[in-house]
């Protein structure tokens, strides 16, 4: 993304045709942004200065920022040799950062997962996905159990006893 700095100081974002500020630029590098800044005038790459200028108004705000130490030894660091074993180390270190992040988020991503998956194995026990196989087995064993219950005797109470024919008999005629 292509940044031009004019003469008084205004931030022009060429690909969203609008002025930014400094911390619009900190928002678009947050969000993985590569952004080059270039002097309208003369066209002369800036992006160090102006990223620079990023991390001083950040460390204006917040007590935190870059150790004192850090800063005193980026300012002794004077020749070119010191200067690059310098930023060397930080950009392995902010590397180093980077990886740890990642594996943690991996790590937390495997943990959400795993703590996650009795949940989707109960979930998915009771949702449809076994519905209507389980709901046709239920049907056909209601019908089976209607079917035995058909063809078997009516069982009889007990104690009673079902008259024979031959006592029905005497009992509708006299004597």
């Amino acid at each position: 993304m292509l940044i031009k700095k004019y003469p008084n100081r205004r931030l022009y974002n060429t690909s969203s045709r609008a002025y930014v500020n400094l911390n619009d630029l900190a928002a678009l590098i947050r969000q993985g942004e590569e952004i080059q800044v270039v002097d309208a005038k003369t066209g002369e790459d800036i992006t160090r200065v102006v990223l620079t200028q990023i991390i001083v108004e950040d460390a204006k705000d917040a007590p935190t920022g870059l150790p004192l130490e850090l800063l005193r030894q980026l300012i002794m660091a004077s020749d070119r040799a010191g200067q690059e074993f310098i930023m060397w180390y930080l950009k392995s270190a902010f590397d180093a950062y980077e990886k740890v992040q990642d594996a943690v988020q991996n790590r937390l991503k495997d943990v959400r997962s795993a703590a996650l998956s009795p949940l989707h194995l109960v979930k998915s026990l009771l949702t449809s996905s076994a519905g209507p196989k389980a709901e046709d087995e239920l049907e056909q064993l209601r019908r089976r159990v209607a079917e035995l219950e058909q063809r078997q005797p009516r069982p009889r109470a007990r104690g009673k006893t079902a008259p024979s024919k031959a006592v029905k008999k005497a009992l509708r005629s006299p004597g």
